[in-house]
């Protein structure tokens, strides 16, 4: 198992959270995101600025109980197809069951911004935002670590 991140959007306190619990359960930390981002980490793979080449690089790192932290639905879903687990930076776990909404409801926001009309962006980001994604990380985290979890 694997932790891999989408990085281009990621958030500061996202990301050091990420890289805070995988050393804590020994996972390789794997970041993803274009040139034009200043990333620190031991495992980082720079793609070009062509639209979706981070999205495929992810997907193509991942596998099956991977971990993966994206806010990009789409990218979401694909993660999913591959039997990996999927988190939002705001701590909402992508679940199979869900998904297909999801990406409805991004298609209706797309076409309503298409047509000239406007969409809420996401809200500002909070210390409570961060504590709620570190809770459902380290869940996500501990559960792969758990012998008893093995399928």
């Amino acid at each position: 198992m694997k932790m891999i991140i989408d990085a281009d959007a990621c958030p500061k306190p996202v990301l050091q959270i990420c890289l805070e619990l995988g050393h804590k359960y020994h996972l390789e930390v794997w970041t993803v995101a274009s040139f034009n981002h200043m990333i620190v980490s031991d495992h980082h793979i720079t793609v070009g600025n062509s639209s979706q080449e981070a999205d495929l690089k992810v997907i193509n790192l991942t596998a099956a109980d991977d971990v993966v932290v994206t806010q990009d639905w789409g990218l979401a879903a694909m993660v999913l197809g591959k039997k990996a687990r999927c988190i939002s930076p705001t701590g909402r776990e992508y679940q199979p069951e869900n998904i297909e909404f999801l990406l409805e409801e991004r298609e209706v926001k797309a076409k309503l911004r298409r047509g000239g009309g406007r969409t809420k962006g996401p809200k500002k980001r909070t210390g409570a935002d961060d504590d709620k994604f570190r809770r459902n990380l380290e869940r996500l985290c501990y559960m792969r670590n758990e012998p008893d979890n093995l399928e």
